[in-house]
């Protein structure tokens, strides 16, 4: 029998956690779920001096609103906690000693204007990349180069230090990527990574091959950010001696900027009007915030609907999936190896879907909430013909109070640069005649009565009702576009559609 299938995300707490990382989340879980596997999430919090508070809260707010639940977190553990690395520093040290015992990795006690005057001194000798590796490695401060007996002083003394990994110095590193193929690397252009910092935290490079190993990782979805890594990674566990069980890698291709030029950031969402984040975010110590999806109208199954599609396809014409369907779709082979332009507009078009598709029950609740908040209080049957009659022009919740209030709110003025191209003696004795038919009328007004009855005005007046159209729009609804005019009718009534009738008629200025 095949090993169960584990993946795990794994966010740092250092801010607010960007959609791209959210569409990370979602692919491990559809890949977990698709397999019948386990998706966990591990909190990275190694580095403590970019912690910050309501971090973690957040991460697990956005994934809770949008339905990727772990399978095992610091909030629901398993039986391979803890879930934070923060709490598991103690077992850290363990694994970097047992690799500079296998002379796979070794103490540095190079100081930090030492470090610097390296590069200064490689920078001079026109070496392109200055980095700590197996050449430079050779005239530094480190366990390769001074006596034991001078490294054992060293370490009793307290002196700060590093644990560095030793790379090979000629070798090929090879990763076969679920995502991209054979990736070929080698070693001469690797540095010797930190992997235990001198306060005696791991670095990312440490604890996640650690983790991943003691936590049963079987795949490690992850950002193409990640990918210059993979090839030190793949070197750790054959240093542990735990090829047989390292995970397989796929690195996801970037969010691209919507002119395809660079990954995706804030700036570029502040500077084009849309969130780069799932739910609004306010970091606790310094008062910055940051605009999220949730909160700017966007349906949690159509969001998530939209980022899948951000990088994979299903391989045919649907675009429309529940979170069921698309575990049932999902595949690695569907995702693409180069970036993906983020379009806002394909996310507002999938949440114009979402709403569409929802019951008129359901969106009334959504008018009679924000007409509350006007103080209009509504009745069930009334919120749901409104929401009926607006449903298809309306893009975000909010929108359906928007695109119905002038139903159920006094008219207060017109447009009136419709008013002065379509306000005319051929309206005004259309609209008289109108107002003062179904002012008596006390049959069933509905848009097929209502529309009748407008036509037979016109016809009275011999008038074509085309030519006054949309002067009767502007009497009733104060613009010149909007939604079924008859069905505006039918639901406003007789009385109010005389009454806004009159009101017109006695507050346009009529043109020549």
């Amino acid at each position: 029998m095949s090993k169960e299938v584990r993946v795990r995300f794994a966010p740092s707490p250092t801010g607010p956690l960007h959609i791209g990382g959210v569409r990370t989340a979602l692919y491990n879980y559809l890949f977990a779920k698709k397999m019948g596997g386990k998706f966990l999430l591990r909190i990275e919090d190694t580095d403590q001096t970019r912690f910050v508070p309501g971090a973690e809260e957040y991460i697990k707010e956005s994934l809770e609103w949008l339905g990727i639940s772990p399978d095992e977190s610091p909030w629901n553990p398993g039986d391979c906690g803890p879930y934070r690395q923060s709490e598991r520093k103690p077992s850290y040290m363990q694994y970097a000693l047992d690799l500079v015992e296998k002379g796979h990795a070794y103490y540095a006690f190079d100081t930090a204007e030492e470090l610097e005057a390296m590069r200064e001194r490689l920078t001079a000798a026109r070496v392109v990349q200055p980095q700590y590796n197996s050449i430079s490695r050779t005239q530094m401060k480190n366990s390769l180069t001074l006596s034991e007996e001078e490294v054992k002083e060293r370490l009793a003394s307290g002196e700060p230090y590093v644990i560095r990994a030793k790379m090979p110095r000629k070798e090929e590193v090879r990763l076969n990527d679920m995502i991209r193929g054979w990736v070929m690397v080698h070693t001469s252009s690797l540095d010797d990574k930190v992997l235990m910092k001198s306060d005696g935290m791991p670095t990312y490079h440490l604890a996640n091959i650690v983790d991943d190993h003691l936590m049963g990782i079987t795949h490690v979805i992850r950002g193409e950010e990640w990918l210059p890594s993979a090839p030190l990674h793949v070197l750790l566990y054959k240093f542990f001696g735990w090829e047989d069980t390292m995970p397989q890698f796929a690195h996801l291709p970037l969010l691209l900027k919507p002119n395809g030029n660079g990954k995706l950031s804030k700036r570029d969402g502040d500077k084009l009007g849309f969130p780069v984040f799932p739910i609004n975010w306010e970091n606790q110590e310094t008062g910055e915030t940051a605009a999220g999806f949730r909160e700017q109208g966007y349906l949690d199954d159509a969001f998530l609907n939209f980022l899948a599609f951000l990088g994979w396809n299903p391989g045919d014409e649907r675009e429309i999936f529940s979170l069921e369907e698309l575990v049932e779709a999902f595949s690695m082979e569907r995702i693409g190896k180069s970036g993906t332009k983020f379009d806002i507009d394909k996310a507002k078009w999938y949440n114009e879907q979402y709403l569409r598709n929802k019951s008129d029950q359901e969106l009334a609740s959504y008018i009679k909430e924000d007409a509350g908040k006007d103080g209009v209080e509504l009745n069930q049957e009334v919120a749901e013909k409104a929401a009926a009659l607006v449903k298809g022009r309306v893009t975000f919740p909010a929108d359906l109070w928007k695109e119905s209030k002038f139903l159920f709110v006094p008219l207060t003025g017109f447009d009136m640069d419709v008013a002065a191209k379509k306000w005319n003696a051929d309206a005004v004795k259309v609209l008289t005649h109108y107002s003062k038919t179904i002012a008596g009328f006390t049959g069933t007004f509905d848009a097929e009565t209502a529309k009748a009855m407008l036509g037979a005005s016109a016809e009275a007046e011999e008038i074509k009702l085309g030519k006054v159209m949309q002067a009767v729009r502007l009497a009733v609804t104060g613009s010149g576009a909007g939604p079924d005019l008859m069905e505006v009718f039918a639901i406003l009534g007789t009385q109010e559609v005389s009454k806004r009738i009159q009101f017109a008629l006695d507050t346009l200025p009529v043109i020549a």
